[in-house]
């Protein structure tokens, strides 16, 4: 649209940056439901914050009973959500904060227009890797059973395809690895990426 000028303000992300004491990305937490995405990503926020790092986490419920409230989960939608919370993250990251999102974002395409969107040097894609089987097992939220049940249709690994990550910045496998164990990896290795200032 021609007549959508953005203007230029003088504080600019580098500023934030350096107000922060630290750079921004985004840990972009992919995997099926019940994988261990959302306790994950809330265990890496808290070690984070710990140190003294501007974070915050979005996450797809929470996301869906605000901001998106009223998409469905037709392909349509769900590409319409996540392409949301892409820009949503770029504005975090450009306001001087890490975000850690953690959405089931099942497709290969769909994650990466979210690159596209961020930025490819701030999207850090993180696959939780954790067996359909195994995330059944679990069903925190009893979803499983009712996809099974026909009760939700497109319900990603059972009436609806996942895409693994090809090339994921880390891979956790939540049956070989504890919570904590996972989330101190994903920490350790964003610590050059974050390049803390003294």
């Amino acid at each position: 649209m021609d007549y959508i000028i953005p203007h230029n303000y003088q504080i600019e992300r580098a500023d934030r940056e350096k107000a922060s004491g630290h750079r921004t990305f985004v840990l972009w937490f992919t995997g099926l439901s019940g994988s261990g995405k959302s306790t994950i990503a809330n265990q890496v926020a808290q070690l984070l914050f710990q140190k003294g790092i501007r974070v915050y986490t979005l996450d797809g419920d929470n996301i869906r009973a605000g901001i998106n409230k009223g998409l469905s989960f037709t392909p349509e939608d769900r590409k319409e959500n996540l392409r949301r919370i892409a820009e949503v993250s770029k504005l975090f990251v450009d306001a001087g904060s890490v975000v850690i999102a953690a959405f089931v974002s099942p497709m290969i395409s769909d994650r990466k227009m979210i690159e596209d969107i961020v930025g490819t040097s701030d999207f850090l894609e993180v696959y939780i890797n954790t067996s359909l089987e195994e995330c059944e097992r679990r069903d925190v939220k009893g979803l499983y059973k009712k996809a099974r049940a026909g009760e939700i249709p497109n319900f990603t690994g059972i009436s609806a395809p996942y895409e693994p990550p090809v090339a994921p910045f880390i891979t956790i496998e939540t049956e070989k690895e504890t919570v904590m164990s996972a989330a101190e990896r994903v920490v350790a290795a964003i610590q050059t990426k974050l390049e803390i200032q003294s």
